[in-house]
């Protein structure tokens, strides 16, 4: 029962990264409808930024401020030059631009700081959390950042004047524009909201993983796995399928017979061809019916 338990919690821990990464791809998917195949890399970019900014001297909180802003900033700027051009594009062009993207940020990464791992700190240290050993402060740590994100965000979604506009325009864009609101700056916010949530993700799990530029390859996947399961139109949900991802993965690491942590990735993936087959739209996700 120890053991279970023990796989739970660190499953709910492992869960909060692939949470926040998950909630980077749905932001993306509400404001474009495609699945931003980069998000890990530019992640992955941000955690190095804040890494650079501790070799300089700067406090842990202070650099995680700045990362997130300047992440903030760049989604901004990437959908402003590479993806607003190509927003009547068909399909396969933006995916194309998403791995061009992928490459892009992946070999800037090694050319900066190189591919070397490095050591990431964490806040929250690595000491068993209120005296037990079945979880550390660090892990209970990264369950509270992301509840707290969560928190944030529906705040802001269902209070604020700006995000009850980038709901209108994901869901009803035209509707949206006939009233006066920028869409297309809508996107953008989104973007940068993405970036934003995607470079707390590779900050949190940075001092899990260490530090390199082919980091959050496997986390994407697990990401994709926990939007698919929550449902890409539902930020509630992609947190709920990240948690459940990282409980789903530690238990059959534990008690399925063979699976190692080799196989963890492809349970990743039949999970999210299982989810596509039998609900398409995911635990929480809404099924969209469009006129023909």
């Amino acid at each position: 029962m120890e053991l279970l338990i023990n796989q739970v919690l660190a499953g709910i821990a492992t869960g909060a990264i692939y949470a926040c990464m998950a909630l980077a791809i749905v932001m993306i998917y509400q404001a474009i409808e495609n699945l931003n195949f980069a998000q890990g890399e530019m992640a992955m970019f941000s955690t190095f930024v804040a890494w650079q900014l501790m070799q300089w001297g700067l406090s842990y909180w202070e650099a995680f401020l700045i990362t997130v802003v300047l992440s903030f900033v760049g989604g901004i700027v990437i959908e402003r030059l590479l993806f607003k051009p190509l927003a009547k594009a068909p399909i396969l062009t933006n995916v194309a631009g998403f791995i061009a993207l992928f490459a892009i940020v992946n070999s800037c990464a090694g050319l900066i700081w190189d591919f070397t791992i490095k050591e990431f700190p964490t806040p929250f240290g690595s000491a068993p959390f209120l005296g037990s050993q079945l979880i550390s402060t660090h892990q209970a740590g990264m369950i509270g950042v992301t509840l707290l994100l969560l928190l944030l965000l529906f705040f802001f979604f269902r209070f604020t004047r700006i995000g009850l506009a980038m709901r209108a325009a994901a869901a009803l864009p035209e509707s949206a524009r006939l009233v006066g609101i920028n869409t297309s700056w809508m996107i953008a916010l989104g973007w940068g909201m993405a970036a934003a949530i995607g470079s707390i993700a590779g900050m949190l799990i940075a001092p899990v993983v260490f530090l390199e530029p082919n980091m959050m390859g496997g986390v994407l996947i697990y990401g994709f796995a926990a939007a698919v399961l929550g449902g890409l139109t539902s930020p509630f949900g992609a947190v709920i399928g990240g948690f459940l991802v990282g409980i789903f993965e530690n238990l059959a690491g534990t008690y399925i017979p063979g699976v190692g942590n080799e196989l963890k990735l492809p349970i990743a993936l039949a999970l999210i061809i299982f989810v596509l087959v039998v609900r398409p739209a995911g635990l929480f996700g809404r099924a969209i019916v469009k006129r023909v």
